[in-house]
């Protein structure tokens, strides 16, 4: 039972410390939609979202009215269109427009799942479909994509590396006159999970039921708010108090997912109990961190407080509910959070140092913009490095980054809305060509082998 205390807390959390459902989002499995034709096909995954999404956005609506939490995102995850279109890959984009149209027409804020997963090797039918990836995202709104090169079991598919350095810079020139936004709505895996609610990685697993509801809550303005009654105690004392204020947020969620699921005539999946920032300020993940006693989020110290708080998050949400999945952590996005924003602006964070911090956090290099000119092989090589951070690790990490056209280092882009600003951030200049174009396959380190 909820005593009086908590119900005020919970609204304080709602009103002054931007605690919210940051996304309900519908995963809805394809595979009934496969048909002889793309353009059949197309049709069936329309009518398909349409019937199943219909009533996602008015019952997110009612349920933030009932129980006076805000619903910031609506989403749908669709099975990886590629294991869809495989029969005729080079039409793929035809699924993709008739995805967005319906994203569009139901208010869907995202669709996720214009994916493939070459972790293992890419297909004919695979390469294909990577290579349709910058016109679908250059021609459509609201639907992402994701590609999955590597895993702790399978290794890095390197050849699937070295394709999607092209990919992403593609995606970037064709989308010039908008910063190369495109590039935000690709992301590039290594041991992507299938009930991921967050964009732009999500899409619905094969192992998933038929119609799944996840749920993502979020909630760092919550955690540095409450860090604040605690200037001077010990580590120890902050990361328990994260963990309380981790069962709180995680609970709202649990709440929010199971009455969804029963509304909409789905299964409930999982709860992601990221922490993930917005541009608003106090919303900010790196503010957490320099609550914690950092100057600024990025000098030495920055990965410890980073570990700390992401094991403290999980620790908490596991207490909260046993259906925890999803990434469920800290995110570390730049231009979606103020605090990373202010701190890449004045030089105080870098490339690499965000490297580091992704071998502790939920995901990875996440919506950090780099000069337009940078060489596909460098954007391959970043790639490269994250994917082998989360093969080794067994976690999964990723990259998101847009290299800015005809923008150079200390320029901005801006996205506007949760996407935010993001300041252009310098990458090496020494040249990664040679071993990005050796390919193959990076093998997966010896602890992969558990059966």
């Amino acid at each position: 039972m909820f005593s009086k205390f908590d119900v005020i807390e919970t609204i304080d959390m709602i009103e002054k410390e931007h605690l919210d459902i940051r996304t309900v989002t519908m995963g809805i499995s394809l595979l009934p939609c496969i048909r002889a034709t793309a353009q059949e096909t197309a049709q069936a995954v329309y009518d398909r979202v349409m019937q199943k999404a219909e009533r996602l956005v008015p019952t997110a609506t009612e349920l933030s009215a009932e129980y006076g939490i805000p619903i910031v995102n609506k989403r749908v995850s669709v099975t990886p269109v590629s294991l869809i279109t495989a029969a005729f890959p080079e039409e793929s984009g035809v699924v993709g427009a008739a995805l967005d149209r319906a994203a569009r027409e139901l208010g869907i804020d995202f669709l996720g799942g214009y994916s493939a997963l070459v972790h293992k090797g890419t297909a004919d039918y695979e390469q294909v479909f990577l290579a349709t990836i910058p016109e679908v995202l250059a021609t459509t709104e609201r639907l992402c994509s994701s590609v999955n090169v590597g895993s702790s079991k399978s290794g890095i598919n390197m050849d699937a590396v070295r394709t999607m350095g092209e990919i992403v810079l593609k995606t970037a020139q064709l989308t010039r006159d908008r910063d190369g936004l495109g590039c935000a709505k690709l992301v590039v895996f290594c041991n992507a999970v299938e009930d991921n609610p967050f964009m732009a990685g999500a899409f619905h697993g094969v192992g998933e039921s038929d119609t799944v509801i996840n749920v993502g809550v979020s909630g760092p303005g919550v955690v540095e708010h409450a860090l604040k009654f605690i200037p001077d105690d010990d580590l120890t004392d902050a990361a328990e108090l994260i963990k309380r204020t981790a069962f709180k947020i995680t609970r709202a969620g649990q709440l929010i997912a199971r009455e969804a699921a029963k509304r909409l005539g789905a299964r409930f999946g999982i709860v992601d109990l990221s922490l993930a920032p917005t541009p608003a300020r106090g919303d900010s993940v790196a503010h957490i961190l320099e609550t914690l006693g950092l100057e600024v989020v990025g000098c030495h110290g920055t990965t410890a407080a980073l570990a700390m708080l992401n094991d403290a998050v999980k620790k908490g949400g596991v207490m909260a509910s046993s259906r925890v999945g999803g990434l469920s952590g800290a995110f570390i996005p730049v231009s979606e959070d103020i605090g990373m924003i202010e701190s890449a602006t004045a030089g105080k964070i870098s490339l690499d140092k965000l490297e580091a911090m992704t071998c502790v956090c939920s995901v990875g290099l996440d919506m950090i913009a780099i000069p337009g000119d940078t060489p596909a092989s460098t954007i391959s090589a970043i790639i490269a490095d994250e994917a082998a951070i989360g093969m080794v690790n067994n976690k999964t990490t990723a990259v998101r980054v847009i290299p800015a056209p005809g923008k150079k280092v200390g320029d901005e882009v801006s996205f506007g809305g949760l996407l935010g600003r993001a300041p252009v951030m310098p990458v090496h200049t020494g040249d990664a060509g040679a071993f990005i174009r050796r390919g193959g396959l990076i093998p997966a380190p010896i602890h992969s082998f558990k059966n």
